[in-house]
């Protein structure tokens, strides 16, 4: 499943790659900056302190499905940010923190996606990423683009969920594919280039894809 939607990056997930959520008895989401099985120690302290000044109890982005795979012959990650209905794609802003150390990381977390949103205009102008709308969306994309800032080949995977009937009453249902794609493209059009999904994305050389997928509801 995970390759299939993962086309056309040419994303591979074989038996001897490592996944998270593992299965029903292990539903925990990922993150990248705790998780041993995903990335290597050195990888995991330099995403944690891009994303963080103080790293306790600090909060980073969680994903809904995060896979080893390999990449153009490479080793590298598929992400997934996985959607059922209308009311998952959020316009908010990023929280504002009540503590001191809340405030230090939130500037730092404004820093780590002004970067992102300036190393990704220089492959495609029309990028806004910030903190102040959107934010789960801005943040997905800054952490793919550092990941491969890092020589991290990566597949960000916005998967809808079509005709999931027991989330029927949290909001609008996405009904077919094109309902899905023409949902996320109004969501995010304002954010992200239109262009770039489904296209390869070169960041210094290593390759940042965003692909748009749905899948019946499970």
């Amino acid at each position: 499943m995970l390759t299939a939607i993962a086309k056309p990056s040419g994303a591979i997930v074989r038996s001897d790659d490592r996944w998270m959520p593992q299965g029903f008895d292990s539903v925990d989401e990922a993150k990248l900056g705790e998780n041993s099985a995903l990335l290597e120690p050195d990888h995991r302290r330099e995403l944690t302190s891009w994303w963080s000044k103080i790293s306790a109890r600090a909060n980073t982005p969680n994903w809904d499905i995060a896979s080893t795979c390999s990449i153009e012959d490479k080793p590298g990650l598929l992400l997934v940010e996985a959607k059922a209905h209308v009311e998952e794609l959020s316009l908010a802003s990023k929280t504002e923190p009540k503590t001191k150390n809340g405030w230090i990381n939130h500037e730092q977390i404004k820093k780590a996606i002004a970067a992102a949103n300036s190393g990704l205009n220089d492959f495609c102008p029309g990028w806004s990423l910030s903190v102040n709308s959107h934010y789960q969306l801005c943040n997905r994309f800054a952490w793919n683009w550092k990941l491969a800032t890092m020589q991290i080949p990566v597949v960000l995977v916005y998967l809808g969920f079509l005709n999931c009937q027991e989330m029927s009453d949290e909001g609008e249902l996405f009904a077919t594919p094109n309902a899905w794609e023409r949902s996320l493209h109004a969501h995010a059009d304002s954010i992200v280039p239109g262009q770039v999904w489904g296209s390869r994305i070169d960041v210094q050389g290593t390759a940042l894809w965003a692909i748009i997928s749905s899948l019946p509801a499970p």
